[in-house]
């Protein structure tokens, strides 16, 4: 069996070198002619996989090691029998993780108080879920926005988009859909952002095409918004260098880049694999992840800002301003190198691990501070042994 993988999926040569022969490429890299022979597509977000990427070819299962999938055309492999997986849910905890350290990072810059402030979810899925969780356990006032969800549950907890407006904060959790009752290509456009409060926070880690660019940069040069984080851009890897410069932290598509994530993702799609070919699996998570580095983290007796500990302890296992000064080295690149600058981040991207895999030692074991680190994903036990949490 010829497998043609993308060469960003970590370890994807030695998981699947058990059930056949890997030739690795980069995602954009992948053209008819390179997929021709193959008999299964692994792939990321940045490869459209369609007719004009496939026809002719002897493909018979594609898989792509993301939890979205706008870049398959689902139809198309249905309609030639041609087996499909993705990896839902992989990666979910690290962009929750990013959504959290960028909105600790710009509270710390711009003096903002989490507890007790609104945040709008849009998009409350696998990672919005998350998010909504993570920020609740903060202390923050969560309204969930998810027409889907609302349609197929009934439940009230999921609110009309307008509801969002007045919150503080707003993150966006969507699929990308182009068309239907539920698309959500520049679903924040000059309307969006016209009805959003005076002053919010803005936080894009889906799809860049849910924002409208041209809209978001006005409403930041109207100075309508007070900071902005985007993971996710319009037109990548080619990102509007000046939407870069005005926002507030920026990053190259990587919110849902842990280690962890990654070999989630792999061990779905090398499962769903295994599967579809009737052949065995040999490997599990477990054998590729790595002890982590920051196994543990001491917060001092004295305490103080709670919210200062959390952002810093968060700090200690992803240091989010690396990656925003990373990326804005791009403006120093020449405008046609650009796009290989931004692919080049994310192939090369260092390794990061989920808070799950760090203990931080807290001088008390009970109290507020410890249910907001438990709450957003970290161990967490007292300074003495006994005090365990």
């Amino acid at each position: 069996m010829k497998i043609v993988a993308d060469g960003n999926i970590p370890f994807v040569r030695e998981c699947f070198s058990s059930v056949g022969d890997v030739e690795v490429m980069g995602g954009r890299e992948m053209t008819p002619e390179a997929v021709a022979d193959a008999d299964a597509l692994l792939v990321r977000s940045i490869t459209r996989v369609d007719e004009r990427l496939l026809s002719g070819s002897a493909v018979k299962f594609v898989a792509t090691a993301t939890i979205g999938f706008d870049h398959v055309d689902l139809d198309y492999l249905d309609a030639r029998h041609i087996g499909f997986a993705s990896a839902p849910g992989s990666n979910a905890t690290s962009a929750a993780e990013y959504v959290i350290a960028a909105l600790l990072e710009i509270g710390r810059r711009h003096g903002i108080r989490l507890d007790g402030r609104s945040i709008g979810v849009v998009g409350v899925g696998n990672v919005g879920g998350r998010v909504a969780a993570k920020c609740e356990a903060l202390g923050m006032h969560v309204r969930r926005n998810d027409p889907p969800l609302q349609r197929r549950t009934g439940d009230p907890k999921y609110v009309p988009i307008e509801a969002v407006f007045d919150c503080d904060l707003i993150t966006m959790h969507t699929p990308l859909t182009r068309e239907g009752t539920d698309k959500t290509h520049h679903l924040a456009d000059e309307r969006f952002f016209s009805s959003l409060k005076q002053g919010a926070v803005f936080v894009n880690a889906s799809r860049g095409a849910v924002v409208d660019s041209q809209a978001l940069k006005a409403a930041i040069a109207a100075r309508r918004l007070k900071a902005v984080a985007l993971d996710v851009w319009e037109n990548e890897p080619n990102i509007d260098a000046d939407l870069l410069d005005a926002v507030d932290l920026g990053s190259p598509h990587i919110a849902g880049y842990s280690l962890d994530g990654k070999i989630a993702g792999l061990i779905m799609i090398y499962q769903a694999l295994c599967e579809h070919f009737g052949l065995p699996a040999k490997f599990d998570v477990g054998d590729f992840l790595p002890a982590p580095d920051v196994a543990t983290i001491e917060l001092p007796d004295d305490v103080g800002d709670e919210q200062e500990a959390i952002a810093s302890a968060v700090e200690k296992v992803y240091t989010i301003v690396r990656d925003d000064r990373n990326l804005r080295s791009i403006a120093g690149e020449p405008s046609e190198a650009r796009g290989q600058f931004f692919d080049a981040l994310r192939k090369g991207y260092p390794v990061r691990r989920e808070f799950h895999n760090t203990t931080v030692v807290v001088p008390e074991p009970g109290g507020a501070l410890v249910r907001k680190l438990l709450g957003i994903g970290f161990k967490v036990k007292g300074r003495r042994r006994e005090d365990d949490v």
